[in-house]
């Protein structure tokens, strides 16, 4: 629930200042010398490109969460069986064990998503982030039936 108000919180920010910063843009544009006009284009392309990124991130853990309610639904999420630290951070070496299990179960059965999505919980509980995204999105595109990017 906290994860879920704090892309909430800096989806909003984002999308405010999306709309300050555009703006301003509109507002050189409207200036109409060649100077303002060209600074005014400049400062519009950076809210395009923050809201494109706001929007893939948005799908895609819209998705994820999607992939995630369904697995629940078939009692096939991942049991939480680290081990943690004193201060509640979990064992690398625990995750490190359960993330062989979960590579050697993705190896075994490819094509099967929920193998892919219970990698990228492992990977994501050993803090190997941009692995765990990566694992996600081939967990997304093999429920959804498309090619998969090697």
């Amino acid at each position: 629930m906290r994860a879920k108000l704090s892309y909430t919180v800096t989806a909003a920010v984002l999308v405010f200042y999306f709309v300050l910063a555009g703006s301003r843009g509109v507002l050189l544009i409207r200036h109409g010398t060649l100077l303002t006009v060209t600074f005014g284009v400049a400062v519009l392309i950076l809210p395009v490109i923050g809201v494109w990124f706001l929007w893939k991130n948005t799908q895609f853990v819209r998705r994820a969460n999607a992939l995630a309610a369904e697995l629940d639904a078939e009692g096939g999420l991942p049991v939480d069986e680290l081990e943690r630290t004193p201060s509640g951070r979990i064992d690398r070496a625990s995750a490190d064990a359960v993330f062989t299990r979960r590579r050697e179960e993705t190896e075994d059965s490819p094509d099967d998503w929920r193998c892919w999505f219970r990698l990228a919980v492992a990977y994501q509980d050993a803090r190997d982030t941009p692995r765990a995204r990566k694992a996600m999105q081939r967990a997304i595109a093999l429920h959804a039936n498309k090619p998969v990017r090697a």
